[in-house]
């Protein structure tokens, strides 16, 4: 419905200046707060079936009883509105429901914010400074909890049957449990689909793993609908590799090759960084094991004066390294291609800066699942080499492949 220019004119007859328009008493607000309370008459007189003063109303059993003052909150900032009443408390205003305090989007803007990665008091440092409007920690704590149940409603979502690649990470968060700060682990599945795609396909928290706790994991997938997997990157987690083998006893443990570099990088001075980085790159990118032994004995041999912890944790872990080289080159830059798993881990570590511990498993996975649920919007690509990849698994699972 168009509003015409003298009903503009109307509004605007006492329009001096901007404040006169969007201030604390201004047009803007009293036109809000007028349309909502007639809005609000309107639902009431459908819900008793007769207009204000109607003859129709006398002895049908309910009534209009008054008013109660409310004060919400929105992109205008607060207004207080007088809500209408019937006698048997029957009248639920669709517009703005009982118990709600918040009109027009408001809360998605809360949510958005703490996706974002804000603090509670970063939240409410940019109300004041956008609306005018002082929010309590409570009050923003209470709109995001709303996604609760969107987070368990996500974790036990039925998920596709084949995975080519899931990655297995972790990152510790600090987290309030009986009175103490304890630090748990918060466990991550990254999938890739059969398209290439990446997908989260769900979150554990736990402050202790082993077989037993990887096997409620891997049978929660299974029961979730994953037929199969062929490929699973993990690091070093422990009781993983038994447990995804007694689940899915054709799927390749391989420890993922992104963290073995980035661990062993941890030990070397940053002027020698970019050349450590590069003679490991000999080694994982070997044409054959034997390729990559070799590689690895010079690289011992050039670098174990300065730091031989690298090359020794190489060897504990080979076992664990080589049934990459078995692979075609095409599957192992899919593997190892550090875009799948190192930015989701960036962009979720983020999200914990300057926060304090939290004060329930939940909270982390609400900022956890919101966080994710923004970076879904930009996976909308496969993930880098994805085409021949695919192309080289149906030759090398041929039995297996479904497209």
């Amino acid at each position: 419905m168009a509003i015409t220019n003298e009903v503009l004119d109307e509004i605007l007859k006492d329009y001096n200046s901007p404040e006169d328009f969007t201030g604390q008493n201004g047009i803007l607000k009293q036109l809000i707060k007028r349309a909502l309370e007639r809005i609000m008459e309107g639902e009431l007189t459908h819900t008793l079936g007769y207009d204000k003063h109607d003859h129709k109303g006398n002895n049908s059993g309910n009534s209009r009883n008054g008013s109660t003052n409310k004060t919400i909150k929105g992109d205008f900032g607060e207004i207080s509105i007088k809500v209408p009443r019937d006698r048997q408390n029957d009248f639920e205003p669709k517009i703005i429901p009982k118990h709600k305090r918040t009109f027009t989007g408001f809360d998605d803007k809360i949510i958005a914010m703490y996706a974002g990665g804000m603090t509670t008091r970063q939240i409410q440092e940019q109300l004041i400074d956008l609306y005018g409007i002082e929010v309590s920690p409570t009050f923003i704590s209470n709109v995001t909890n709303a996604v609760i149940e969107d987070v368990r409603m996500w974790r036990s979502r039925p998920l596709e049957a084949i995975y080519p690649i899931v990655y297995l990470d972790a990152i510790v968060v600090k987290i309030k449990d009986e009175g103490r700060v304890v630090k748990k682990s918060v466990y991550i599945a990254l999938g890739v689909n059969i398209t290439g795609k990446k997908e989260l396909l769900g979150m554990w928290i736990a402050q202790t793993e082993g077989a037993k706790f990887w096997l409620n994991v891997v049978n929660e997938l299974k029961t979730r609908g994953v037929q199969d997997i062929f490929i699973c990157c993990i690091d070093g987690l422990k009781g993983f590799p038994d447990a995804i083998r007694t689940v899915f006893p054709d799927t390749e443990v391989q420890l993922c090759i992104v963290h073995m570099v980035r661990n062993s990088l941890k030990f070397v001075s940053y002027k020698d960084r970019k050349e450590v980085a590069a003679d490991l790159k000999v080694i994982y990118a070997a044409v054959t094991e034997k390729d990559a032994e070799l590689a690895l004995d010079n690289f011992e041999e050039k670098w174990n004066g300065k730091y031989p912890v690298i090359a020794k944790s190489w060897r504990n872990c080979w076992c664990d390294i080589t049934p990459f080289f078995k692979f075609p080159d095409d599957i192992r830059k899919a593997i190892y291609t550090t875009n799948a798993i190192e930015s989701l881990n960036s962009s979720l570590r983020k999200l914990l800066k300057n926060r304090g511990p939290f004060p329930s498993d939940d909270a982390v996975y609400k900022l956890f699942y919101l966080g994710i649920k923004k970076l879904e919007k930009r996976w909308t690509m496969p993930i880098r080499n994805w085409s021949a990849a695919i192309n080289q698994f149906i030759i090398y699972y041929e039995d297996r492949v479904i497209i």
